[in-house]
């Protein structure tokens, strides 16, 4: 499976400083983790994928550099942004985006079990 493993990394340091509530998944071609059993950061080999407030999604993505939908099996995914990686050099740049896919998380409802 190919993703970005120093960015997994980095990702994996900021969660892991704000949550022990944290389980990695390999999907959508990349590795993704799971907070509280919910998808909450995704990372790929040139991006992040996060999940965020799905009424937040269009202005957020017109406002950001970098940002486009998330689009799967041709289904636009509302609430679920990619980020580009040359967005993230820093930590605090990094910590922006998962910062909002925590808050999105903490009311966010859990997938229906299969």
């Amino acid at each position: 499976m190919a993703y970005n493993e120093k960015l997994a990394d980095r990702v994996r340091e900021i969660l892991s400083a704000a949550t022990d509530a944290i389980t990695e998944k390999k999907m959508f071609g990349g590795l993704c983790f799971m907070v509280h059993d919910k998808m909450c950061v995704g990372v790929r080999p040139d991006k992040i994928m996060v999940r965020i407030d799905p009424d937040k999604s269009e202005e957020i993505l017109e406002s950001a550099t970098g940002a486009e939908p998330m689009v799967h099996g041709g289904r636009l995914m509302k609430g679920f942004i990619y980020i580009d990686e040359a967005e993230l050099h820093t930590k605090k740049q990094l910590q922006h985006w998962i910062k909002m896919a925590l808050d999105f998380n903490a009311i966010a409802k859990p997938s229906k079990k299969k």
